[in-house]
């Protein structure tokens, strides 16, 4: 049986209309599509129309309401995908047929399965937020847009209340007894954000680390460790540790056949996204504390992701009282 593919969007305007429609008539011929789309009445009516007969266009499902959008149209799909082998992407990932049997077929012996995204095209946003790709995959994995799970393996939902969202599901997976596997070697394409999203998430970005104390610590100590350095050592320590930096991240580029599509020179760019994600993390606790979270889609997210052990106890607790679903 094909593979199931769930799509959410939300969209306030049509630009990549036409190369999205390219590639989900592309995809159609490979999985079962379902677009969930949150969009505004008039784009979900052209989207409709463009895509009639190729994918399942269909709406979030009234009944879910959670903050974060995205885990409406992600719960909304999983309902309406008919095969139990599902990749789940954001609009911006493009999977090539390799990839897509390759993190589908891993399903085989896991119940989630986390590849590695890259950006193509590279502007210089995109490379400075490769710095970040190649830290993570240095020092354990990076969270990609996109992922494989067995639908069965999500049927008690996830909660939606959260910012990172992708850290929850994954989370929720293990907490109720399900095997993820980190595949660092299948190497799935993803578009870079225009550069005026990319600002605009530089904070959001950050408060995810909020879920992840030991990564919060470390960024956080970055800062005042960096003006410390420079006041007492001078300019010759600034250059000592962001050559190691680099070297972290050159790691992470060669680790699983990343230097096929990292480019020779994109561990140059992590030093500078360690400094900025040390500064918008001290925001982001500023914003945690002070204004009781950080603001989305109009309101405001406290909780970044729950902890494994808070959805143990949960999910064990829901088991024990005999519930299987949301």
């Amino acid at each position: 049986m094909r593979p199931g593919y769930v799509l959410p969007v939300r969209w306030d305007r049509d630009d990549d209309l036409a190369e999205l429609t390219d590639y989900l008539a592309w995809l159609a011929t490979r999985a079962d599509v379902v677009v969930v789309d949150g969009s505004p009445a008039e784009l979900f009516d052209r989207h409709s129309r463009r895509w009639a007969g190729v994918v399942r266009h269909v709406p979030v499902d009234p009944d879910l309401r959670f903050r974060n959008g995205k885990v409406n149209g992600v719960l909304t799909g999983l309902r309406h995908v008919r095969a139990d082998r599902v990749v789940i992407a954001d609009d911006d990932v493009r999977y090539d047929e390799r990839a897509l049997g390759a993190v589908t077929g891993l399903l085989a012996g896991a119940d989630l399965v986390l590849p590695q995204n890259y950006f193509d095209p590279l502007p210089w946003h995109a490379r400075w937020d490769t710095g970040r790709i190649l830290l993570n995959r240095a020092l354990g994995h990076d969270f990609p847009g996109t992922l494989a799970l067995r639908r069965t393996a999500l049927a008690s939902g996830y909660d939606g209340d959260v910012l990172f969202e992708n850290l929850e599901l994954v989370r929720t997976v293990r907490a109720t007894g399900g095997t993820v596997l980190s595949a660092d070697h299948i190497l799935v394409r993803r578009r870079p954000p225009p550069t005026t999203r990319f600002w605009s998430q530089r904070i959001r970005q950050a408060y995810d680390s909020l879920a992840q104390p030991v990564r919060l610590t470390v960024e956080l100590a970055v800062l005042p460790t960096t003006v410390v350095a420079a006041l007492h050592r001078g300019p010759g320590a600034l250059l000592a540790g962001a050559a190691l930096v680099v070297g972290v991240a050159e790691l992470g580029r060669r680790r699983a056949g990343g230097a096929s599509v990292f480019p020779t020179d994109a561990a140059l760019w992590a030093p500078v996204w360690l400094a900025e994600r040390s500064v918008c993390g001290w925001l982001a606790v500023m914003l945690r504390l002070g204004a009781g979270g950080v603001r989305y889609a109009g309101g405001r997210i406290r909780v970044a992701a729950h902890t494994s052990a808070w959805l143990s106890i949960h999910y064990g607790r829901s088991r024990a009282a005999g519930v299987t679903g949301r």
